[in-house]
């Protein structure tokens, strides 16, 4: 059987113009995460299928690529159900494995504890334009802090971020869970059925308000519960403080708390905000993990036509793991579709040093070999990146394909010139 060249579908190799641009982008972000505070942590690949298979995942749940027990532990013959053959599972988040390390870690950090993660997850999704099986993820947490300072230094970290790296002109949209579901009570919908309304209503982007009003007829809801439902979206799109709107008509299904929290994060966030955004209310926002309680955003760049980041508040988390509840909010940029725009959008790295390339003719002198490598390590010392490599036939192509890689200056030493 001849061997696959190509990756795995979903998965991809990164050649050296984007490896390039990659690490400069995760030197920015660890770099400005860094000045709010942020401490980086590292969580293995992989976790207890358990701590991944426990409904809080969403439709991600359903995604885990799953690991065979190994050895001993791998008994096909007997086995009857799927525990008895997976024990562990590629992480599909950093969200699972932070919570699991906050529970393990908790008495040796401080309080309220500012992490930052970035590495790799795996989803066994449909793979399309900016989404893969195998991703980086960039996500900033904050534990242990209940009020809305969390939600604040989230967004200012996360925008700050992109604004440094060129980003301007994107949306954060913004969202309350408890909105969420006081909307649906408000209208009639019974709690069993939270959960199918807002599967429908996340794809109001998508299939507009008739769409939706459409999909929740199809599902067998009161005509009455829909049109209330329905309206309070249109009162929000009319009135000019849409927040403001729906803590007037929910009272009695919201409490007041929320009103005011969200209020005060949208006024702080545009007081301080130093990269050019709008920060949206859009209570069409859902965010798809179970595990959101509180506050929900979204980072919608127009670019891209999608969602490029998002988070929210999950205070019950962690005491899934411990029996105690610990206050917990996390942002999560959408590392690879953000590297997909910039490559599309040409984007050239700032202050890179000056890359040369010494070509040696095959044949060059052992004896003056010395030289030329003192010359380019005089060079790196002073700042640049100097390749030493050995001359091609094709000199031409090679220098074609080295320009390609950011070199732009050449140096050629040929044999007859040292004798």
């Amino acid at each position: 059987m001849a061997l696959a060249k190509k990756p795995v579908n979903g998965m991809k190799d990164i050649l050296p113009e984007e490896m390039e641009l990659r690490d400069y982008v995760m030197g920015v972000i660890k770099d400005t995460y860094r000045s709010f505070g942020f401490t980086p942590i590292e969580t293995p690949c992989m976790e207890n299928i358990g701590n991944l298979s426990n409904k809080q995942g969403g439709e991600n749940e359903k995604l885990i690529f799953k690991v065979l027990k190994r050895g001993e532990k791998l008994n096909l013959e007997t086995a009857k159900t799927e525990a008895d053959v997976v024990d562990f599972g590629m992480r599909y988040d950093l969200t699972v494995p932070l919570a699991r390390f906050y529970a393990n870690n908790a008495n040796d950090l401080p309080s309220p504890f500012k992490a930052l993660q970035m590495g790799n997850v795996w989803r066994a999704d449909r793979p399309q334009r900016g989404r893969y099986r195998q991703f980086m993820q960039c996500d900033i947490d904050i534990l242990g802090e209940p009020s809305n300072l969390a939600e604040i230094e989230l967004i200012l970290a996360t925008t700050t971020t992109l604004g440094r790296l060129g980003f301007e002109g994107f949306e954060i949209r913004i969202n309350e869970r408890r909105i969420l579901k006081a909307m649906a009570a408000y209208s009639g919908f019974a709690e069993a059925d939270y959960d199918t309304v807002f599967i429908i209503l996340d794809k109001m982007d998508k299939i507009g308000l008739e769409g939706v009003e459409r999909e929740l007829s199809e599902n067998g809801f009161p005509k009455e519960s829909i049109d209330r439902y329905l309206a309070l979206f249109q009162g929000v799109e009319a009135a000019e403080d849409g927040i403001a709107y729906l803590a007037e008509t929910l009272k009695g299904f919201l409490e007041p708390e929320v009103e005011q929290s969200l209020s005060e994060i949208v006024a702080t966030v545009n007081a301080t905000k130093n990269a050019k955004f709008e920060l949206v209310f859009d209570p069409t926002l859902v965010r798809g993990m179970s595990y959101y309680t509180g506050t929900i955003f979204e980072v919608a760049m127009p670019q891209f036509g999608g969602s490029c980041g998002g988070g929210g508040r999950y205070d019950k988390m962690i005491g899934n793991f411990t029996g105690r509840d610990v206050p917990a909010c996390g942002f999560s940029i959408g590392f690879e579709r953000i590297i997909l725009l910039m490559l599309e959008n040409g984007f050239k790295i700032p202050g890179q040093a000056q890359k040369k390339a010494y070509l040696i003719e095959k044949g060059y002198p052992g004896e003056k070999l010395s030289a030329v490598i003192a010359k380019a390590q005089a060079e790196r010392a002073a700042g640049s990146q100097v390749l030493v490599v050995r001359m091609n036939k094709n000199k031409k192509f090679q220098k074609e394909q080295l320009t390609k890689e950011g070199y732009t200056e050449f140096l050629e030493f040929y044999a007859r010139e040292a004798e």
